[in-house]
């Protein structure tokens, strides 16, 4: 196991003050790091620097010699927005690198989902999950021994969402994910640093487990500092009672004896077991439970996009009471935040009638638009809550201080706060007000892991109803009792999560348009075998079985095997031969020729691209792989070497 990084006593300070202080790590090969913490805790920016995007304060950070670092972007940078795709790979490598041949980028391109007709568009082009195949294949290109992923499950539907794990549980190099997917840390990673009181906790787990593991070793540390806690007080007390003895009865050897119990105090309070501040969050959505058998009705409901756009989906009859905790599921663009769109549109129109659209006179509707519009940036933190619900300013600003805004930032303005952040602010104003409906889309893409938890257990306990999109699979697992796929222009009921999820499953295998899901090693891409693929390999065995067999008859052939002209006479028999059991067997030589003479030709500019770097850029292994098969192939089409 070798070393790609370290760092000692890294340091980072901010505007705000110190974000991260003197943190001492190292990352081996095999490391498959999720980076966790709290919103704003620096975990982006430590991802920037290990990048080499930002540099430290204090500190070093050493990268080893030969260790190529690539960076996935949670977003498309602006630059490559008018590029075609192709283009937006080669864009990917440094300035100092030799020219990949063709051939790099268009098989990476289809390993991740993206087949030739897609080639001469433009990134804009693309949809979000799209681009974010695009910036992984673009990070890949460099063949990078580490690989550094931001948020990358962020803004995906959820077929693509499960190709993006499956990838990433089989490409074997080393990474760190800043994620708050606990599902895909825990489906991809081995390693969990969780970042908080400025320091990183390593521990040798996937998330989960990790933070099982340090949950009670904070209880058991809590234990240990309240057991030294109670041994300080005792001191301290036995202290105080024998300098006042000593002044009393004016006994120096008391109060000597006073000021070095006061001494061994100082010294078990600077011994005593440091306890981490945890996280600030917690979340109550109060809600009102209607008796009611339904609060909203849905007859013949057209689903659009938008007033003149086309028909998504027809919805028949479908009926929400008071209790259910409705997950809608499905691909980017099925309509899923459209059909939310529609609802809280009908509702604000009442008293009109919306076609399809019935809801209780007395139900009251919560909103929460992914995109947070809800939220006015002019506003400050305690303005913004007074348009929930008619509260006096105290009981908001408890409501702020509960949520983790302490009272110093009660008049920040909104359009100061990052997504996350943003996120609290709303979900503290949807409680406040006490709805009996909740319309929620994607509600936590801007959470981190503990308020994902609250989340979860608060949509759990809700009296009311709610009716979410979302792709969380933990959330959807520990909230929801009911689930609307949509699915080929049609919406349908489902029970079981788990039978949801295969069905996405399905689609996640289509978003690859074909291609196997890839099996990387840490410096090179390879795809799993497709059809056409093991339609080759049986080629091979086909025309190879011929060949031996034409060649062991050639050394059983007597003299007239010593004659060069008979054994290549033989062996030609032996290839004709070899063909034609394979036009048998396959149908088209000609093709199957061609694609023999492509995958040489390419495998030929591979290898004499390699052999043209520097000798430590060099990948002897590959090359020996490379070569094994370049002579497989000159054998299979009966060409010299």
């Amino acid at each position: 196991m070798s070393t790609l990084l370290s760092a000692q006593a890294l340091s980072l300070d901010l505007a705000g003050g110190p974000l991260l202080s003197d943190l001492n790590f190292t990352l081996n090969t095999g490391d498959r790091i999720g980076l966790i913490g709290d919103n704003g805790c620096g975990k982006s920016t430590l991802l920037n620097l290990l990048s080499g995007r930002l540099a430290p304060g204090r500190g070093s950070l050493t990268r080893a010699a030969r260790c190529v670092v690539a960076q996935v972007e949670q977003f498309l940078p602006p630059e490559l927005a008018r590029l075609p795709l192709r283009e937006v790979l080669l864009n990917g490598l440094p300035g100092n690198a030799e020219p990949p041949q063709r051939w790099q980028a268009e098989l990476l391109l289809e390993q991740t989902g993206f087949a030739p007709p897609l080639w001469q568009q433009t990134a804009a082009e693309l949809s979000g999950g799209q681009q974010t195949r695009l910036l992984l294949a673009r990070a890949l290109i460099r063949q990078p021994d580490l690989l550094l992923l931001d948020e990358p499950g962020n803004h995906l539907d959820l077929p693509t969402l499960l190709w993006l794990e499956q990838f990433l549980q089989q490409w074997r190099g080393s990474l760190v994910m800043v994620s708050h997917d606990r599902q895909l840390l825990d489906a991809v990673t081995n390693v969990s640093w969780i970042v908080r009181d400025r320091q990183i906790v390593s521990i040798a787990l996937p998330c989960t487990a990790a933070r099982t593991a340090l949950a009670e070793q904070d209880d058991a540390d809590r234990h240990r500092r309240q057991a030294q806690q109670n041994e300080i007080d005792r001191v301290a007390k036995s202290a105080r009672r024998l300098a006042l003895w000593g002044r009393d009865y004016d006994n120096e050897g008391l109060a000597r004896k006073a000021k070095q119990m006061e001494k061994q105090v100082a010294r078990l309070q600077e011994q005593q077991t440091g306890v981490s501040a945890g996280s600030r969050w917690q979340l109550r959505l109060a809600g009102e439970a209607l008796a009611a058998d339904r609060l909203l009705a849905l007859e013949g409901l057209t689903v659009r996009a938008a007033a003149a756009a086309p028909v998504l989906y027809q919805l028949r009859h479908l009926q929400v009471k008071s209790s259910d905790r409705i997950a809608l599921a499905g691909q980017n663009g099925s309509g899923k935040s459209s059909l939310l769109q529609q609802l809280w549109q009908a509702y604000q129109q009442r008293p009109a009638q919306v076609p399809g659209i019935t809801f209780h006179p007395r139900v009251r509707i919560g909103y929460y638009n992914q995109h947070q519009q809800t939220l006015r940036d002019g506003h400050s933190l305690i303005e913004a809550l007074a348009g929930f619900a008619p509260l006096s300013e105290e009981q908001r600003r408890r409501a702020l201080i509960s949520a983790g805004f302490g009272w110093q930032r009660h008049q920040q303005s909104v359009s100061t706060l990052s997504g996350g952040e943003r996120a609290r602010l709303l979900l503290v104003g949807l409680s406040l007000a006490r709805y009996s409906l909740l319309l929620l889309d994607e509600p936590t893409n801007h959470l981190d892991l503990a308020g994902k938890e609250e989340l979860a257990v608060v949509l759990r306990d809700y009296p009311g109803a709610v009716i979410m999109v979302s792709h969380d699979r933990t959330l959807m697992t520990q909230s929801c009792n009911r689930y609307w796929l949509i699915d080929g222009g049609e919406l349908t009921e489902w029970h079981d999560l788990a039978a949801v999820n295969d069905r996405l499953r399905g689609e996640a295998a289509a978003v690859s348009s074909g291609s196997a899901t890839s099996a990387t090693s840490g410096s090179a891409l390879c795809l799993s075998p497709t059809a056409a693929g093991e339609a080759h390999m049986k080629a091979d065995s086909v025309l190879s079985g011929s060949l031996a067999s034409g060649k062991a008859a050639l050394s059983e052939a007597g003299p007239d095997g010593d004659d060069p002209g008979v054994a290549l006479q033989r062996e030609s028999e032996a290839r004709m031969q070899g063909l034609t059991s394979l036009f048998e067997a396959n149908g088209d030589v000609q093709q199957v020729e061609e694609q023999w003479l492509e995958e040489l030709v390419t495998l030929e500019s591979r290898l004499m691209a390699d052999q043209q770097r520097k000798p430590h850029h060099q990948k002897p292994a590959l090359q020996q792989q490379w070569q094994q098969r370049i002579s497989q192939l000159n054998g299979l089409l009966g060409i010299g070497e």
